[in-house]
């Protein structure tokens, strides 16, 4: 998996390390969480240092932010990543939030201004979900994502159902 990941980094390709999804029961509780969980991110899958580095010796590009359920310390955590930026390389921080705006997990996250990439989820809510049946949900929430984040935003569609 090590040489996998350098092979896509050496060709121009960030890889980055998604975090959440709607499966499973996680969350933040409090800010100090926030920080713990990027201090295990920083050393086992960024450029830190840990004696059980999962991927090897490969080092990620960033963090990505795929939050479904869970506390309010998000934007702590993205903070603290960022934090990491200082320390020589960038630190690419990611995120798929739902079409509603705002996203009820990742606003607080995505108001710092710190992502990079907003990848927007726009399947599974009909009212702003890519669709012919209602196309003017989807330009709405479209407009509201692109005008209210400071980031690369991206249109998320499922390749099938």
């Amino acid at each position: 998996m090590s040489a996998g990941i350098k092979n896509c980094q050496r060709k121009g390709i960030k890889v980055l390390f998604s975090i959440g999804g709607s499966a499973g029961n996680y969350g933040l509780s409090y800010e100090a969480d926030a920080n713990s969980v990027a201090d295990y991110l920083w050393n086992n899958f960024l450029r830190g240092k840990s004696k059980s580095r999962p991927l090897g010796t490969a080092v990620l590009d960033g963090i990505d932010f795929d939050i479904e359920k869970g506390g309010p310390h998000y934007a702590a955590l993205a903070r603290r990543l960022s934090d990491y930026s200082k320390r020589g390389k960038k630190v690419y921080l990611s995120a798929a939030p739902q079409c509603p705006f705002p996203d009820q997990h990742l606003n607080a996250a995505l108001s710092t201004g710190l992502f990079d990439y907003v990848w927007v989820q726009f399947y599974n809510n009909p009212q702003c979900e890519f669709s012919s049946r209602n196309p003017n949900g989807f330009k709405r929430s479209w407009n509201r994502w692109t005008s209210s984040i400071r980031a690369i935003i991206f249109v998320g569609l499922p390749a099938s159902r």
